[in-house]
């Protein structure tokens, strides 16, 4: 009993973080004047831009997991599996997008590659255009953004699954005959089915969720994300909360296939042997030819935000036409120590600090009673994992919903238009990092010891 209580009282709390926003979305959406109505239902279907956003949705998404695979999956088998000159440290710079935050890409690709940017002036100049080589703007180039921004989950994933494939699995290909080629589709592809899948359904779900790329780059072409807040800023409320219900539910969908793919992985990498030595190239032109490969990869898909860094360095309005920044100082980094532009960076570090402490309390919580299997633990580790697949628009859109009216007894209140509302949101969306995180430690941990100390 001193147990169930806390696990009873953790899942009370992550329900009202976590379902109950949800929850009041739904009623909303199914809500009007006169009672409950399936109206704003029907007018969803009835719309052609709807179904036309969600179908654009659907296949950004699918054409982003391709894209994304084809720049990830053979990076991986470059950096996992041969052996070049400086091979770690590339490995580790193309890793890099991963930990920072997606409008940062954005924004550093907007840079480079927008109508204005570094290289598309120097294109202009270069060949003598009066008018930019190109428009940055459209499906393409949002897929473009998508497949910079997400091809690491692809190389994070295929390497980790290329670190777990048994060497002997191999030798024993080997000796039967089998070539690399055939090695390569019968041996390895199986046995990196699940890393795969785990990869293209995180990619599948981020591209759902992206706003960032759309918005900037989109021009005319709406998905559901930017629909949703087009329908909210024109006062369409009630159809906002439908569009927001209908990502939602393909977001579930995905979060049904992650949780397949999971339990396929655990099935297929619970045991592993030793590693396969990297192939170390013994000609020297080889070898210079994938350390130069692996340089001018990184250099490329580094280049956005290397571009970043040099425009912070441009003073206002002194790069107007020239292809290359006529001047280069620190006045915008020392400019940001003033106190109307430092406060900003302020709030963001105590609201993310805030929002990380708890976090971690809750997920290490979570963690600890979800990692005993029973309908409770599956519960709490099932409401740790929703904010993965609910898109960070849905949820944005559930919490205005929810905390814009103070009634404490069915546990709304006032938050909309207070310091509170962004660390709630960090807290919700960053629960499945902690959590995750937390649960397989646990897991990994004999119940014997527990039950020993206890």
């Amino acid at each position: 009993m001193k147990r169930f209580l806390p696990a009873v009282s953790l899942a009370a709390v992550l329900l009202w973080l976590v379902g109950y926003p949800l929850l009041m979305t739904l009623l909303e959406a199914l809500g009007g004047a006169g009672g409950w109505t399936t109206g704003h239902f029907a007018e969803f279907f009835g719309r052609r831009d709807e179904w036309l956003a969600l179908w654009r949705s659907l296949w950004i998404s699918a054409a982003s997991v391709g894209l994304a695979a084809l720049v990830g999956v053979p990076l991986a088998f470059l950096f996992e599996r041969t052996e070049f000159p400086g091979r770690r440290l590339l490995g580790a710079i193309v890793a890099l997008p991963v930990a920072l935050p997606p409008l940062v890409g954005v924004i550093a690709f907007l840079f480079l590659y927008g109508e204005s940017g570094f290289a598309t002036r120097a294109v202009q100049a270069l060949l003598g255009l009066a008018e930019p080589p190109w428009r940055l703007v459209g499906p393409g180039a949002i897929l473009l953004v998508h497949a910079y921004s997400m091809y690491v989950y692809f190389y994070l994933f295929t390497r980790a699954g290329l670190s777990r494939v048994d060497a002997a699995l191999l030798e024993a290909a080997a000796s039967l005959g089998a070539g690399r080629r055939r090695t390569l589709v019968r041996v390895v592809l199986p046995l990196l089915r699940p890393a795969l899948a785990g990869a293209a359904l995180l990619t599948f779900m981020t591209s759902l969720a992206s706003f960032s790329a759309p918005y900037l780059f989109g021009g005319g072409f709406r998905v559901m994300t930017t629909q949703i807040v087009a329908s909210r800023l024109n006062g369409e409320i009630a159809l906002a909360q439908v569009e927001t219900v209908m990502l939602a539910a393909l977001a579930f969908l995905g979060l049904w296939a992650m949780r397949r793919a999971d339990r396929a992985e655990a099935a297929a990498t619970g045991v592993r042997g030793v590693a396969p030595a990297r192939r170390r190239l013994r000609s020297p032109l080889a070898r210079t030819a994938a350390g130069l490969l692996g340089w001018l990869l990184a250099a490329v898909l580094l280049l956005p935000h290397a571009v970043l860094v040099l425009v912070s360095l441009v003073p206002p309005f002194t790069w107007l036409a020239e292809p290359v920044p006529p001047v280069l100082n620190l006045s915008n980094w020392i400019s940001l120590f003033q106190a109307e532009r430092l406060r900003p960076v302020v709030n963001s570090l105590w609201m993310a600090a805030a929002a990380t402490v708890a976090a971690v309390a809750l997920g290490v919580a979570a963690a600890r009673f979800g990692a005993r299997r029973g309908r409770l633990g599956g519960l709490l580790e099932g409401l740790i994992a929703v904010p993965w697949a609910i898109p960070g628009t849905v949820f944005a859109v559930a919490l205005a919903s929810t905390f814009n009216a103070n009634q404490p007894w069915i546990g709304r209140f006032v938050l909309i238009g207070t310091p509170w509302i962004l660390p709630l949101a960090y807290l919700v969306r960053n629960l499945p990092l902690t959590g995750r995180a937390a649960l397989a430690g646990f897991r990994q941990l004999d119940p014997a010891l527990e039950e020993a100390a206890s």
